[in-house]
């Protein structure tokens, strides 16, 4: 058990920068209240929250080269901890958003990058693959069992105490910092490149913004956006600035390199077919999982009318399967090939998805439903028992901050993606879905469709048919095209949600397509077997995943040169 100390403390830290968004997910009607301020306002903030992390992340693993990871680490966790106090006591809105979005981001960017090297340098072989199922599972099961507690917490105490709670954990983390074993000391540090910070961070910050805020401004006509331009809402056009911005940080990164100072980010890493197959693989879980837990709460919340915590009961058995997969399958990798078994997850997940598309009905099944959650957890499980391990076993340890920081962009990159890519879908099959119902029903009269058209020209929302129904009355309709109305919104809802599930399908589908440099079953899935005993460069070992040597015995073994693509590792790049 002494082993699994530095685990115990790692994933703490890992289910704790997790656990936090979900809970604030199910927290925004009482917050909403508690601040008297509106929906947009609180959605603001978690944007914040989002974009924080994903600007910083890159930049935080950088630093984890520069002061070492684990006091990166350390100080990641106490200013997490120093946010969290400052957001269980604000009394304002703009305080919650500096403790929150702004210092709990900060760190969380500080924290996860070392903590995914943390966890490679602790752990050899058979336990780095264990290591990192485990750690994938608690991730997994903060997003699910977030909505549970924080549900339970929001509705009968106060979801300040949850905050409270984070720095009570956050002390017991650094208290147990000597769990954390000292990294081997390197003979140089990198350098900060501050000018590629800047740009990383600002491409990326607008890029995630243009994405998250599409929802509410609209892909192209405008819905309600601050601005518009030239017409059109201003989405597509602050991702492409974003995209340029990310442009001049390549072109940036290639002279710095030529010069031969250090860069943010190695680009040559993105040479390497396992670190790449990884990074978009993680990127396509994240999209996948926080797109349907976008879509499920609406079902169960605005539909069903559960509250926060009965939504979060229905959610449990995601964790309870993904965390035990994530357990049981870390271990496979090495027998079956992370490649095989990513595959069979992500069969697993489009059965899942369809078990859901035959549940989302006016009156919910709770055993079809309880069945299908617990095999989409199952298909999840799978993905994060392999998915950290072959990303950071891709390459040696000096560069594992810097595959830290983009391991954690990816997947807050993901996460974003899905909420707002299905989120702007569903609103978009509710309403086309809308309008079809009230032009093909009988009982509204002319005057009922015109009125039902300058509400929908107005924009559409997901809330409960009982607010159609009462805004319909109030419009003055009869009771039969009141009925007929809130019928249609009903009907059109359940069109709404089944469309979101079933893109999350077609991500799944497309997901096989960047799954091919994963390691087969004769491939890597540690850096350990690229490397002879002396810390050089070797030829095999059961292990190897091409692309970088890694640690000797002593875990100081010189970094293969990255100034090219590395040489792809046997099994890698079969069918």
């Amino acid at each position: 058990m002494k082993k699994w100390r530095a685990l115990i403390v790692l994933g703490t830290a890992q289910f704790l920068m997790v656990l936090d968004t979900s809970v604030m997910n199910v927290s925004i009607s009482q917050l909403v209240e508690d601040f008297d301020t509106e929906v947009t306002a609180i959605q603001a903030v978690i944007t914040l929250y989002a974009l924080v992390m994903a600007a910083f992340m890159i930049i935080g693993g950088r630093i984890g080269d520069i002061l070492g990871r684990r006091r990166v680490f350390l100080i990641g966790m106490t200013v997490y901890g120093l946010g969290s106090a400052l957001t269980a006591v604000a009394p304002r809105l703009w305080v919650l958003a500096l403790g929150w979005s702004v210092i709990e981001g900060l760190g969380a960017a500080l924290v996860l990058p070392s903590m995914a090297a943390l966890v490679a340098e602790s752990y050899r072989g058979r336990d780095r693959s264990v290591a990192y199922g485990v750690v994938g599972g608690l991730a997994g099961a903060g997003i699910a069992v977030g909505p549970l507690l924080g549900g339970w917490v929001t509705t009968y105490l106060t979801w300040r105490l949850v905050f409270a709670g984070e720095v009570v954990v956050v002390l017991a983390v650094l208290l147990a910092r000597r769990a954390i074993p000292e990294p081997a000391p390197v003979s140089r540090r990198p350098g900060l490149d501050v000018v590629g910070a800047v740009l990383s961070a600002v491409g990326l910050g607008l890029g995630v913004l243009g994405v998250l805020q599409s929802g509410t401004w609209g892909w192209v006509e405008p819905r309600n956006p601050p601005f518009t331009v030239f017409g059109f809402a201003p989405t597509l056009f602050v991702v492409g600035a974003g995209v340029v911005v990310l442009f001049l940080f390549r072109v940036w990164e290639e002279r710095r390199e030529a010069a031969g100072a250090d860069p943010l980010v190695h680009l040559a890493l993105f040479h390497r077919p396992t670190l790449r197959s990884g990074l978009m693989t993680l990127l396509s879980q994240n999209l996948i999982l926080l797109g349907l837990f976008f879509t499920i709460p609406l079902y169960l919340q605005v539909v069903q009318g559960l509250d926060a915590f009965e939504t979060g009961l229905r959610l449990l058995p995601v964790s309870v399967t993904m965390l035990a997969a994530s357990l049981g399958a870390a271990k496979l990798g090495r027998k079956l090939g992370p490649r095989r078994i990513v595959r069979t997850a992500l069969v697993l997940l489009l059965a899942a998805i369809a078990w859901l598309l035959g549940t989302i009905d006016p009156v919910i099944d709770d055993a079809q439903f309880f069945s299908a959650m617990a095999l989409l957890g199952l298909g999840m499980g799978l993905l994060a028992s392999q998915l950290g391990n072959v990303v950071q076993s891709s390459v040696g340890e000096r560069e594992r901050s810097e595959v830290g920081g983009l391991q954690f962009t990816a997947q807050n990159l993901g996460s974003a993606l899905g909420t707002a890519l299905i989120g702007s879908l569903l609103i978009g099959a509710l309403a086309q879905a809308f309008t079809t119902q009230v032009e093909d029903d009988p009982r509204l009269s002319e005057e009922a469709l015109r009125q039902t058209s300058v509400a929908l020209e107005a924009g559409i929302s997901f809330v409960p048919a009982d607010e159609v129904r009462a805004a319909a009355e109030d419009a003055g309709l009869p009771p039969q095209e009141v009925d007929a109305v809130t019928d249609s919104y009903a009907s059109a809802q359940l069109a709404g949600l089944k469309a979101a599930i079933l893109a999350t399908g077609g991500i799944t589908l497309a997901s096989f397509l960047v799954t091919r440099g994963l390691p087969g079953a004769g491939g890597a899935t540690g850096a350990e077997g690229a490397t002879g005993a002396n810390g050089t460069a070797g030829t095999g070992g059961d292990t190897g995943t091409g692309g970088a040597a890694a640690d000797g015995p002593a875990g100081a073994g010189r970094r293969r040169d990255t100034e090219g693509p590395a040489p792809s590792e046997p099994g890698s790049e079969g069918p």
